[in-house]
């Protein structure tokens, strides 16, 4: 079985100016033109705040965005109420781009020692490509920047630490195990990752490869240690009969 997971992240703070591409159509065709015209155009403008982001740093300014941009800064604030506007829509848009890696691997159907690594490999392959975009994000640059408080990193850890109680959970009531211990275990999994993101972002005293197997190979670890006490053992290298999936539902479904 393949799991997707739907996963559209609303900030409730965005400014009502600016239309979503979750928007349905009004029946107007040319006010509907206009707004995705501007959802594309606001779409574009965040890639190129992104490109300036990797260029420039997190201390990036709008004149910076406009240049790689191609435009005027006052075309910016045309799609943009200010420069703290621009900044939540680049949390948005690393939010995107990280689920999008995140969620086919932790729902790979493969064996337990290659999915986890492969779903370590998709965080750790998109702070490489970006790591000034997640130093930004992490380490409390955009709450600095933006006036309305919006801690994009804590609320992805919660959405991820949650999927990955569900999971675990769904594991453990496989095998007949307590599956109390979902919960921290996932909060604990998924903490580790950041601060070693992190360590690593900063130290890089490694390559990549190798921070990924080494993480791999301490969360197997507690897996495998957990499930023997209980007198079970699992193949890390052969996929268990069961693939179970995360599965997480748009705001507005799950009502």
């Amino acid at each position: 079985m393949t799991g997707v997971i739907e996963r559209v992240k609303r900030n409730s703070k965005q400014s009502s100016k600016h239309p979503t591409a979750g928007e349905a159509d009004t029946g107007d065709a040319r006010r509907d033109r206009w707004r995705k015209h501007r959802i594309a155009r606001r779409a574009e403008f965040v890639e190129a705040a992104l490109r300036a982001l990797d260029t420039h740093g997190p201390d990036l300014g709008m004149e910076d965005v406009a240049a790689e941009a191609g435009v005027t800064k006052p075309v910016l604030y045309r799609h943009f109420d200010d420069k703290a506007d621009l900044y939540v829509a680049l949390g948005q848009r690393g939010t995107e781009i990280l689920f999008q890696r995140l969620i086919p691997a932790i729902n790979s159907e493969l064996a337990p020692v290659p999915r986890i690594r492969m779903a370590l490999d998709s965080f750790f392959s998109v702070i490489e490509e970006h790591p000034n975009l997640y130093r930004l994000l992490a380490r409390g640059g955009l709450q600095e920047k933006v006036v309305v408080k919006s801690d994009v990193v804590a609320e992805d850890k919660e959405l991820i630490a949650t999927a990955l109680t569900a999971l675990l959970g769904d594991y453990m009531r496989m095998f007949n195990m307590d599956s109390g211990a979902a919960e921290p275990w996932a909060h604990g999994i998924v903490g580790m990752v950041q601060s070693t993101g992190e360590w690593w972002l900063d130290r890089r005293s490694m390559g990549r490869d190798s921070v990924v197997e080494y993480l791999t190979q301490i969360i197997w670890a507690a897996i495998d240690g957990l499930s023997r006490q209980q007198g079970i053992v699992i193949d890390p290298n052969l996929p268990l009969e069961e693939n179970k999936v995360v599965q997480m539902r748009k705001e507005s479904e799950a009502q």
